[in-house]
């Protein structure tokens, strides 16, 4: 992460696992991602019925968009993830699984049941925002 981001942890709500917010400078570009999915090279959603791998998936395909665009998941600055369920707890098994890969990178997040995503068989997707350097890619 650019020492010119920081991320705001509040000690006056709960304790989470995420930064309550982040502060980005003006002078450093935005990246805005699609949603990212579990989708392999050829289009086909990768592990059908599996939340967990679903959501590594997803956060390996946004890892290649980042490298492409010169950042890392340590530049991203908020997520929102997107589940597939009206069961909390494959909510929380994505996100479990999407926490696990960015580690100590408590990115400000909102996670989300809906009731169906774009691709048949989706069960997660993710979108991210990041900011890096002006003119690193």
């Amino acid at each position: 992460m650019s020492d010119k981001l920081s991320f705001i942890r509040s000690t006056n709500l709960a304790s989470v696992d995420y930064a309550y917010a982040s502060r980005v400078p003006s002078d450093m570009d935005m990246l805005f991602l699609a949603g990212a999915c579990p989708l392999d090279k050829d289009g086909n959603v990768a592990h059908p019925g599996n939340y967990e791998n679903q959501a590594k998936w997803c956060v390996e395909n946004m890892k290649e968009v980042l490298r492409e665009c010169g950042a890392s998941l340590k530049d991203v600055v908020y997520t929102r993830v997107l589940v597939a369920s009206q069961d909390r707890s494959d909510l929380v098994t994505a996100w479990r699984a999407i926490r696990e890969e960015f580690g100590e990178h408590d990115v400000p997040s909102t996670l989300s049941g809906v009731t169906v995503l774009g691709y048949e068989n989706q069960l997660v997707e993710i979108e991210a925002v990041a900011a890096v350097e002006k003119g690193s890619k």
